[in-house]
């Protein structure tokens, strides 16, 4: 075997199959990785717990009307579908409803508990592939840092940002131990995380021979884990997919000239060095992915199948970025989340297999790899070092735009529910943390489905021939509602407030304002 081929691939048995090369010793290592996950993950659910940013709170809305009320709603009484992970709701709503045992439900406690498992759930997956392939686990522990301390996840915890980096994770686990059941579960559980994450489902399944193999049990079993929510979806909430998605589409002009390709330099013109980063180890993988395909396609290697799922892995973030440039979408924060977890997870995977090859073969050079490995943690510590740097515990995410902050939210979303005495009210733009705590009917694209109906009925209008069938078909069991007319519509405005009905808020992002509640006809 060439110095060159030698880099990028892994050992093999006489079956074929990769063996770890670490000892006991290191097998016992790996086998903390979970806890060490869990731990990292509870400090960082420590580190932001009070500065929440108000989509997190939607999700965690869905989930306290799914403990209290049984019920798939934003704001009680009115069924929505504007949750964008079923999934994250659905395991928040079963924690919360845990919760009540207390005699309460507490949503926030249950999301910290669902921040701990899911990253114990990545630091397992770590442990698993860090054995297969001989690689130290500390590597494994990079990764666990560069994905968990990531600023831009962090800024979105309360979303769906670490169920993400698990469920993919574990789909490169179950394509290389070649178990197509484990396989069509984890996929069905990935794309009820977020439908649009089958962009990696089809990549990884399609470059793994053995899942190719035995593709239709693979798709039978993702069908049959996945199919009662999909189809309760379609029926009982009128859509297929979540509303979020015409939702977000129709907010075109919000960001101005900025869109979702371009939307990392947006970003970087006012945190460059949080942006840099951010998303350094997502580079980094880019280029050993277009480094490793480069090698690839220049010769014949004969167990290059073997790493088929880990370069899928990396090259399914590629693709899903540039899927998402092309949906016209805005940048929010927490869309970059998924290509830089899985493009930096490749990458340190990877990075840690050549270093494993060069301690088999001694005419291999170990230091480019530990040089990499050292930037990578270099960079980890650059991230961890920009979370610190914003204040302990949080003040607000690092990556924020609100009005407010999730306290002023909370003190306004009480006084507001108090105020309103049953009444509705259409909500200023930011909806998430005053529906939490005000409980009450506060009205909006995202909780009122009679909004949606507008959106939907425009794009039938207007959109091309494609367009407009998949809209029938997604929306064919939706009810299309008439408009509501809210009692009172709460406005925000700059500056200070003074008189009744008015709150002063105050946001890092945007400074001193304050919303005033009126009459929803002035």
């Amino acid at each position: 075997m060439s110095v060159d081929e030698s880099v990028l691939t892994t050992s093999g048995d006489a079956n074929g199959s990769a063996r770890p090369a670490g000892g006991p010793v290191r097998s016992r290592f790996a086998a903390w990785l979970p806890l060490a996950a869990a731990v990292f993950g509870l400090l960082s659910f420590l580190l932001v717990r009070g500065s929440l940013t108000d989509d997190g709170y939607i999700t965690l809305s869905y989930a306290k009307n799914l403990a209290l009320h049984g019920e798939w709603a934003l704001v009680p009484g009115s069924v929505a579908n504007s949750a964008t992970s079923p999934l994250d709701v659905l395991l928040l709503g079963f924690l919360t409803f845990v919760t009540r045992i207390s005699g309460s439900a507490h949503p926030v406690l249950a999301l910290g508990v669902l921040t701990v498992l899911n990253s114990a759930a990545i630091g397992w997956a770590w442990a698993r592939l860090t054995r297969r392939f001989g690689v130290s686990p500390w590597a494994g522990v990079l990764g666990l840092l560069l994905v968990i301390a990531n600023p831009f996840l962090l800024s979105a915890t309360g979303l769906e940002v670490l169920l993400v980096p698990a469920v993919l994770l574990w789909l490169v686990v179950a394509a290389l131990e070649e178990r197509p059941v484990l396989f069509g579960v984890v996929a069905a559980l990935t794309v009820l995380t977020r439908l649009d994450l089958v962009v990696f489902v089809l990549v990884i399944a399609f470059s793994t021979a053995a899942i190719r193999k035995k593709f239709w049990t693979a798709v039978a079993t993702a069908v049959l884990v996945s199919a009662p929510w999909f189809l309760t979806s379609w029926f009982a909430l009128g859509s297929f997919i979540p509303d979020t998605l015409v939702i977000k589409q129709d907010q075109e002009g919000l960001f101005g000239a900025w869109g979702y390709f371009s939307g990392p330099m947006m970003y970087f013109l006012y945190l460059p060095f949080t942006v840099m980063v951010a998303f350094a180890s997502a580079l980094v993988g880019v280029t050993v992915l277009l480094g490793w395909l480069a090698l690839r396609f220049a010769r014949r290697w004969d167990d290059f199948p073997r790493l088929a799922p880990v370069v899928a892995l990396g090259a399914g973030g590629v693709v899903y970025y540039i899927v998402y440039s092309t949906l016209g979408v805005g940048p929010y924060h927490w869309y970059y989340v998924t290509p830089i977890v899985s493009t930096a997870s490749f990458a340190v995977l990877m990075i840690g297999v050549w270093h494993a090859e060069t301690k088999k073969r001694p005419k291999l050079n170990r230091v480019p790899p530990l040089v990499a490995l050292g930037l990578g943690a270099a960079v980890a510590l650059a991230n961890v070092g920009v979370d610190l740097a914003q204040g302990v515990p949080w003040p607000s995410p690092v990556i924020f735009g609100n009005w407010a902050s999730s306290t002023d939210y909370a003190r306004v979303g009480k006084e507001l529910g108090a105020r309103l005495q049953g009444k509705s009210v259409a909500g200023p733009g930011e909806i998430g943390t005053l529906a939490y705590y005000c409980d009450c009917q506060i009205l909006d694209v995202f909780s009122d489905r009679s909004e949606v109906t507008k959106i939907v009925n425009k794009r039938l209008a207007e959109d091309g021939f494609v367009s407009k069938t998949l809209l029938r078909i997604n929306y064919h069991w939706f009810k299309r509602l008439p408009p509501r007319t809210p009692d009172y519509r709460l406005l925000y405005d700059k500056g200070p407030g003074h008189g009744p009905d008015q709150w002063t808020v105050y946001s890092a992002a945007k400074g001193v304002g304050h919303f005033t509640l009126v009459p929803f006809d002035r």
